[in-house]
């Protein structure tokens, strides 16, 4: 179903430059996380910072963008993907510059979580632009790579240029980046980019949107804080126990609206479900992997911030070189191979760390380092297909929010679980002398998650998977073209 009747057939410099744009804003949303990673160190020195403080630097943004995406992509598809779009650019680029000058750590997460706002705004409506403008499914995957090659740029120039800027700079100079690349992009979308919005307007679900903050930040408050505070502590354990009630909620709650803010019926397509699920293990894992390769580099080595940054270069290029390889291939033979590739190098890169210490040796550390970019490369890609391809155009901005939330969530429980179970094993008086082996859990968590994007990829990509995928998508259609029917009786 064509999003808007009345819009203008765009030529192929005109959907190249789309998106292009579109991908300035996942550049400097992947930057902000890669570039971040490398600067950790440097910001618990200035603010005297234990663990779980540099974990809400990261999932205090995480958790904020997670549970504002479905919001987002279904505001953006009701009153207009570019001014949804465009206020996202806004929100991110003020509240990078607020990070900037941030006094107090309190404070930087605090902008950290505004800056998230803005976040939620861009990449699924970015993904919903795109889906929409690239209506040819090869046309489409292969834009779905380039998509997926921006963040292997992120991570190829991230670590350089963080280390470059907080070892000549300061780390309060890696907010800088966002401002140009903002800037730019808001200019060229008010010039380039043409509205368009789902033909019929979803209602609000404040309800809905209620339960899932409720459920994404008392869950990752419990995991963060509980090495510190306790698991059985009364607040760890009222905390759990939102949680759940939040998740029972949802699931009571959201199949009797009409129109939910999360439409829980995607979940029957097998590829969908696969997708989301394979997203918040790889993301975990790259959560995780940023997480303790970035302490270990500075904090045990006794690197500095470029130099740790060289050291991830090898598993950053391998991201971006396999990213648009993975979205050439899902767009050719679909997204099997892809998977099996991920989920086999990051397994095998796990285990390399676990079980064979691959960080006491330069060239095991670089092989590991490949292995997981290699991973990661090839994973973005099948998710964002498998999660838009076959479902209602109308409900593309829901659709690709959905994935993007998978990503975040899993981002979120790779830093708070990874860096629970760090602290957990680390003793404060021998910090540097038992991190690694504190390390090894986490690098098990790792492989682990690794495991299940190769078990994953292969049981949801076979034709069963795809048959429930076309009964799934019979049935997001059919209340669609009922309510069309009514309204071409009414004219």
């Amino acid at each position: 179903m064509p999003d808007a009747p009345n819009q203008p057939t765009l030529t192929s410099r005109r959907r190249t430059l789309i998106l292009a744009i579109c991908c300035m804003s996942l550049l400097i949303v992947s930057l902000d996380i890669t570039v971040l990673n490398v600067a950790l160190p440097s910001m618990a020195k200035e603010f005297d910072a234990p663990l779980s403080g540099m974990q809400w630097t990261i999932d205090g943004y995480t958790v904020v963008l997670a549970s504002l995406l479905m919001l987002a992509g279904s505001t953006a598809d009701r009153i207009g993907r570019r001014k949804v779009f465009m206020t996202g650019l806004v929100i991110f680029t003020a509240a990078s510059v607020a990070c900037s000058l941030a006094p107090t750590l309190e404070s930087l997460v605090a902008f950290r979580m505004v800056q998230a706002v803005g976040g939620s705004m861009l990449n699924p409506v970015a993904m919903s632009i795109i889906t929409n403008t690239f209506t040819d499914p090869r046309e489409r995957a292969r834009a779905i790579g380039v998509w997926g090659g921006v963040v292997g740029i992120s991570m190829a120039a991230g670590p350089i240029m963080g280390g470059l800027l907080v070892d000549s700079v300061g780390w309060r100079s890696i907010f800088w980046i966002n401002l140009p690349v903002g800037v730019a992009a808001l200019l060229l979308t008010l010039r380039y980019v043409p509205e368009s919005r789902a033909p019929r307007a979803r209602r609000p679900d404040p309800v809905g949107q209620i339960l899932v903050i409720a459920l994404l930040g008392s869950l990752t408050y419990a995991i963060i804080e509980a090495p510190s505070a306790g698991w059985t502590s009364a607040r760890i354990v009222g905390c759990a126990v939102v949680a759940a009630a939040a998740l029972a909620g949802i699931l009571r709650y959201e199949p009797r609206r009409t129109e939910p803010l999360i439409d829980l019926r995607f979940f029957r397509s097998a590829p969908f479900s696969g997708a989301a699920v394979i997203a918040v293990c790889g993301f975990a894992a790259l959560g995780g992997f940023l997480f303790v390769s970035t302490l270990y580099l500075q904090d045990v080595r006794g690197l500095d911030a470029l130099h740790a940054g060289l050291w991830m270069l090898p598993m950053a290029t391998m991201a971006l070189v396999c990213a648009p390889l993975s979205g050439r291939l899902v767009g050719n033979r679909g997204p099997r191979l892809p998977l099996l590739i991920a989920g086999s190098t990051m397994t095998v890169s796990g285990v390399m760390f676990a079980a064979f210490d691959a960080e006491t040796s330069n060239w095991s550390l670089v092989v590991a380092y490949v292995l997981f970019g290699i991973g990661f490369g090839f994973v973005n890609a099948p998710i964002t297909n498998t999660a838009v391809s076959g479902m209602p155009r109308a409900q593309a901005g829901v659709a690709a929010a959905v994935a993007s939330t998978s990503r975040q969530i899993g981002q979120t429980l790779g830093v708070a679980v990874i860096g629970a179970v760090l602290a957990s094993g680390i003793a404060s008086s021998a910090y540097a002398q038992t991190f690694v082996g504190a390390s090894r859990a986490c690098w098990w968590i790792i492989a682990g998650c690794g495991l299940a994007v190769l078990v994953l990829g292969a049981v949801t990509s076979g034709p069963w998977a795809r048959e429930t995928a076309r009964r799934t998508a019979e049935r997001l259609e059919e209340p669609e073209d009922a309510a069309a029917a009514q309204a071409s009786a009414g004219a």
